[in-house]
């Protein structure tokens, strides 16, 4: 590639276009009724764009951060703009950029008016709610990608909390019947960890001497060396923080009513892409920062971890809401990547690394395909489904995929990082496999019931009565149901396709996160 290409302010680029798109969406009123074409045609010349900027990326020095742009912002902070991404920072830029025109597509008819609309209001009222749907999509777009390239620690306390904002609205606005309640549980418990996180940055400020870069990531490897004490309540007050937005046991209840919620499009890039700003923030700051802190902490860490693992899967399987399970799911996934960031190992580093990765898109799947399931059904409760599979056959089949994958089986995208997890936590304790083991078992259990509970057995009569919650109801019409249309199989194909990369070739992408995982893995192992 010429040098001249290579040099493009890429990063820069790609975190303002979303949202200077979706300022005329929102700005512009002829734009409304083009919301979604736009939006679409915006969010695949980002995935463009980053594909043109990792051509660029030199995978030999993977760990070496790159696309680097540094200029003063708040100069009496001694605050930078700074952005830039190394091997992992671009898988998952290039996540984010892949899910969001796969979460268009999916939802493309996913808007609806509220009930109480005047019929000749209703055509400009849906193109404004259209609208403001896609311009929020686009405007979390640029701040996925903007927090993954912050190399500036106030820089990414800013956008850690920005994100706040437009899912607190895609949940509160466009979400479900409970959606307020919601919302503000998932901005409350946020801002709590925001909080703790505000903390932490302005003590790390008294202990530099000010002036510019006083916060580039680069200037505050191992701060508050000398002060054990104070290392560890700065990590805490970072870590708290992370593990909230992972979701991380005790601190994760918030997930599963977000999830059950919001629309499926929300749903898969809060916890797809969104969650792992928790996961993220763990390696790149809570590693190299508070070295001594976060190895002294790791054995507690880890116990929080293999709790998430096992309690995760064991609620999954008692729920009856498919979206509640999905949530509950991540729970425990998200145990196994906390586990191999914090045992210390390369291996199981480089597995955590590639599980967010391929649970970014698995995850992915399995709501989008879910959500395709019950907009028709009109229901999330698995005990009014049955025999989905003699009806829906595409999209019966697809949920599996998507589910095996999740389960982790050979050959697909959940395998090989959760089988490097398990080997760099056997490494370093045998206790740690054992207990991680049983959450590969309880995987298998939530999904595969889940998937005979909704698709197997005989298609429901329409008004056969179903026990939900001591109360009798009639189950709708299945039989007449529709299967997934060429809209919704082309959303679910680009999906399949990465499962299947993944999980057959995935050295190109283990090739970019290897480094960085010998790097990070190091800094933890020299401070145990």
């Amino acid at each position: 590639m010429p040098t001249q290409f290579a040099d493009l302010p890429w990063l820069t680029i790609l975190i303002v276009a979303p949202t200077v798109v979706a300022a005329l969406i929102w700005l512009v009123k002829p734009l409304r009724r083009a919301a979604r074409p736009i939006g679409l045609v915006t969010s695949a010349a980002v995935l463009i764009g980053v594909a043109l900027m990792a051509s660029a990326f030199e995978v030999s020095d993977a760990a070496t951060v790159q696309f680097t742009q540094t200029h003063d912002w708040i100069a009496p902070l001694g605050a930078s703009y700074a952005v830039g991404v190394d091997g992992m920072g671009l898988t998952l830029v290039a996540l984010a950029a892949l899910l969001v025109p796969v979460v268009l597509i999916a939802g493309w008819n996913e808007v609806r008016l509220p009930s109480g609309i005047a019929a000749d209001r209703a055509d400009n009222a849906l193109a404004y709610r259209q609208a403001g749907f896609v311009a929020l999509i686009l405007v979390l777009e640029s701040l996925m990608i903007a927090v993954f390239a912050a190399r500036d620690l106030f820089l990414f306390y800013v956008i850690f909390e920005a994100m706040l904002i437009p899912v607190y609205f895609l949940i509160g606005v466009y979400g479900g019947p409970n959606r307020r309640a919601a919302a503000l549980k998932f901005l409350l418990y946020s801002l709590a960890g925001g909080l703790v996180m505000l903390a932490g940055v302005i003590a790390v400020y008294f202990q530099t001497d000010g002036g510019p870069g006083t916060y580039l990531l680069a200037n505050l490897t191992d701060i508050a060396a000398d002060n054990p004490t104070l290392q560890m309540w700065l990590f805490l007050s970072f870590f708290i923080a992370f593990a909230v937005k992972a979701p991380m046991f005790p601190v994760h209840t918030w997930l599963p009513d977000a999830a059950a919620q919001a629309t499926p499009g929300t749903s898969t890039l809060l916890v797809g892409v969104l969650d792992k700003v928790g996961t993220f923030g763990m390696i790149v700051i809570c590693l190299p920062l508070f070295p001594g802190a976060a190895a002294a902490a790791a054995p507690v860490i880890i116990v929080l971890a293999i709790i998430s693992i096992v309690y995760g899967g064991l609620v999954a399987i008692g729920q009856n809401d498919l979206m509640r399970m999905i949530a509950f799911s991540s729970v425990s996934h998200f145990g196994f990547i906390v586990m191999g960031v914090f045992v210390g190992t390369q291996t199981a580093l480089v597995g955590a690394m590639l599980y967010m990765v391929a649970h970014g898109v698995t995850i992915a799947a399995l709501f989008l395909i879910s959500g395709f399931l019950t907009q028709r059904g009109a229901s999330q409760d698995m005990r009014t489904y049955s025999g989905m599979q003699r009806v829906t056959r595409v999209l019966a089949g697809t949920w599996l995929f998507a589910g095996l994958a999740s389960l982790a089986l050979p050959g697909l995208s959940g395998f090989v990082p959760e089988y490097l997890v398990l080997l760099g936590s056997f490494e370093a304790h045998w206790a740690y496999g054992v207990f991680a083991v049983i959450g590969v078992v309880l995987s298998a259990l939530y999904i595969l019931l889940a998937y005979q509970r909704v698709f197997t057995g005989p298609v429901p009569e329409a008004g056969a009565p179903v026990e939900l919650a001591g109360a009798a109801l009639d189950v709708p019409d299945r039989a007449g149901l529709k299967d997934l249309t060429g809209r919704e199989r082309w959303a679910v194909v680009p999906l399949a396709l990465v499962i299947l990369f993944l999980g057959l070739y995935p050295a190109p992408v283990l090739e970019l996160l290897s480094g960085v995982a010998d790097q990070f893995a190091a800094i933890l192992g020299s401070a145990s």
